[in-house]
């Protein structure tokens, strides 16, 4: 039978309880037990993949196709495992599959009502994964909201349906800090806590998000006001790695506490390769410096897979990442000096998106980095902003375009999939998930050491194969088919040190200890940059 974890938040969003459940699910896998985790979103949108980036961050992609939280990619990084569609569920979610069961006529005769129908959906999604030791689930939003209250009186009455030894409740506050006074404040906590038991649910562990330490003393009136015992108040103090988190929680005996609660016994945690991973990727002494071309730079959220991604690649070769967000609406000012932004810069990199703002400046960015032989690495809309750039300014093309952009150009070098061509409804209907990949003799190729791979998409327009000809024939070659429909999945460039743009999103696989081979590839060739640019320096 399952244990289950809830993990709520309090006083303010943003406190990390992704990083604290992902963290908790690391610790508890590595003592030997099988740990699943979700996040339990308190929207009203069926799923976050038609919600703006500023809105909510990056959307995630699962093996299986479903556009998810943000939190379920510190989930699979931090647990290393492939998460699904029922790994994130949302009030949309919920409102829908209740009222397809009304009109399907399964509650003929009652009233449908937030208790126990709502509630009663809710649970169904906390008890199909009994199969597992332990079922981590995060309730996103903060207590006190009133989205959340059908989400929390549902976790209320898993407690009295399963039995108090388990069900464990953790509450992520805030402690701030008040630099006026010179001291941390336990208030917003203290009315944090009263929230949550006014509804039924008494926090068995509280972790503390804090910038500074904390004494013991502000531990035990914490848990003297908040009815907790004293061991169980961990501190969370801003980490400098958020991979250093899981080893601060184990010096605080988190998982102890938290397997002690739930009647548990496991083998102890090794962290060493989690440690040596964090000691190089703080104490790396020399930078690659990566540009990340996006029209979403001023919420690095949007990009957060594609940071981590490249921090794992740099990390792995003892390198420090510093990244460097330009804006590509920026760049389309002919008045910017593009010479000046990319100076110095080791690689660039072209992200995914959608809609036509900002395109023009991620053209110019790929045409620099081609003149100039900087490393280029673009991923889904980048790739497409690739082929658009090579096609104008090699091939000649000097209107092509995709169709997403100008539906009129005469050279659509990026069109609409057949597939897509009578797709109304905007969510959950582009190529999502996992598709296998033929991979042709290439860098990229050595990269991956295999024939055949399999990545995670999110897109609706493809490269066009009527163009594929000229582009090979003129070095931009198509090493990467997925051959059930033909499709291009990945160019690279002849005589550069690294020119490759993929329709798919490498990021979403990337995992601290396991790299992913493009990243390894682009980092390993802006090293190579960066020794070069050293060594003019000093000539």
């Amino acid at each position: 039978m399952a244990k289950y974890i809830f993990v709520t938040g309090g006083v303010v969003s943003s406190l990390g309880k992704g990083i604290t459940a992902a963290s908790l699910g690391m610790l508890l896998k590595r003592r030997g037990l099988n740990v699943v985790i979700q996040k339990f979103d308190p929207y009203l949108n069926i799923d976050p993949g038609t919600l703006s980036p500023y809105q909510h961050g990056e959307v995630f992609v699962t093996e299986d196709g479903y556009e998810a939280d943000l939190d379920l990619g510190h989930y699979e990084r931090f647990i290393n495992i492939n998460l699904s569609k029922e790994s994130n569920i949302t009030t949309g979610k919920i409102y829908e599959s209740v009222l397809k069961k009304e009109r399907k006529g399964d509650y003929l005769g009652k009233t449908v009502q937030v208790i126990p129908h709502v509630t009663d959906e809710i649970k169904s999604h906390i008890y199909d994964k009994s199969n597992y030791d332990v079922v981590i689930t995060e309730i996103g939003g903060t207590v006190g909201d009133i989205e959340s209250l059908p989400f929390l009186e549902a976790i209320r009455q898993v407690k009295k349906e399963v039995g108090k030894n388990d069900v464990l409740y953790i509450h992520v506050t805030l402690l701030p800090y008040i630099s006026g006074a010179g001291e941390i404040k336990t208030k917003p906590t203290q009315h944090s806590v009263k929230e949550l038991r006014s509804i039924g649910i008494q926090p068995d562990i509280i972790v503390c998000r804090t910038d500074n330490n904390i004494s013991q003393e502000m531990k035990e009136k914490i848990a003297m006001f908040c009815d907790v015992d004293k061991d169980a108040i961990i501190k969370n103090v801003t980490a400098k790695s958020i991979y250093e988190v899981p080893i601060l929680f184990q010096k605080e005996n988190f998982d102890n506490i938290v397997l002690n609660k739930l009647e548990l016994s496991a083998v102890p945690a090794n962290l060493e390769d989690l440690e040596l991973y964090v000691y190089h990727e703080l104490h790396s002494s020399s930078d690659i410096r990566i540009a990340i071309v996006g029209k979403y730079v001023n919420l690095q959220d949007a990009y957060i897979s594609i940071a981590e991604a490249l921090k794992h690649a740099c990390t792995h070769y003892e390198k420090r990442l510093n990244i460097t967000y330009v804006s590509s609406e920026l760049l389309e000012d002919d008045k910017m000096n593009i010479h000046n932004i990319f100076n110095g810069m080791d690689g660039i990199l072209i992200p995914g998106g959608f809609g036509d703002r900002g395109i023009e400046g991620k053209i110019k960015a790929i045409q620099y980095a081609r003149e100039n032989n900087i490393p280029c690495f673009g991923i889904c809309l980048g790739l497409q902003c690739m082929a658009i750039e090579f096609a104008r300014n090699v091939l000649n093309l000097n209107d092509a375009n995709s169709l997403e952009f100008d539906e009129n150009c005469e050279n659509p070098v990026i069109h609409l999939m057949e597939s897509q061509n009578d797709v109304k409804e905007k969510g959950g209907t582009q190529r999502l998930g996992s598709y296998p990949c033929k991979l042709k003799n290439s860098k990229v190729k050595d990269l991956y050491k295999k024939d055949l791979i399999s990545e995670r998409h999110r897109h609706r327009f493809e490269f066009n194969n009527k163009y594929l000809n000229d582009f090979e024939n003129n070095g931009f070659k198509a090493i990467g088919i997925y051959e059930k429909e033909n499709l291009v999945e990945i160019l690279e460039m002849d005589n550069n040190n690294y020119f490759v743009g993929c329709q798919f999103h490498p990021e979403f696989k990337s995992r601290p200890n396991n790299p992913h081979p493009l990243f390894l590839g682009f980092i390993k060739a802006c090293m190579e940059k960066n020794d070069e640019r050293y060594s003019s320096s000093r000539q």
